[in-house]
C-alpha cells in the first residue's frame, strides 16, 4: 500500500507543478523586443590555425552590447568551442554599428566550417 501512496503523492506533486508553471510564451512575451542595428563596418574572424589542425568546426554565439554611437561596449559568449570563441570576440570588438538613440544588445553568430 505504501507504493500506491507514493505514486499518488508524485502524481499530486506533478499536477501542482503543472498548475503553477509559467508557460514559455509568457516568459518570452515579457522580454522587450530585440532592436537590430545595422553593421557599418565589420571584421570577420580568422579561422585559427590550431582549429584547422584539430579539425574544429561549429558555431560561436555572442551577445554584443552596442553604445549609442555604434561602438561595441561589451561582448559576452553564449556558446561555442573555446578555440573559436577568442578570435570571434576580438573580431566583433572592432565592429561599428549605425548610431542609435540608446544602448542596445544583439546576438551575433559565426559559423566556422
Amino acid at each position: 500500500m505504501a507504493r500506491g501512496n507514493r505514486v499518488f503523492q508524485l502524481a499530486a506533486l506533478g499536477a501542482l507543478m503543472a498548475v503553477f508553471a509559467i508557460p514559455p510564451q509568457l516568459v518570452h512575451a515579457q522580454n522587450p523586443p530585440e532592436v537590430k542595428r545595422k553593421v557599418k563596418t565589420q571584421l570577420n574572424p580568422v579561422y585559427p590555425e590550431l582549429a584547422r589542425r584539430l579539425n574544429v568546426h561549429g558555431r560561436v554565439r555572442l551577445q554584443v552590447t552596442v553604445e549609442p554611437d555604434g561602438s561595441v561596449k561589451a561582448v559576452h559568449v553564449l556558446g561555442g568551442h573555446p578555440v573559436l570563441v577568442g578570435v570571434s570576440q576580438e573580431a566583433v570588438k572592432q565592429w561599428k554599428f549605425e548610431p542609435g538613440p540608446k544602448e542596445t544588445t544583439q546576438i551575433i553568430e559565426f559559423n566556422f566550417e
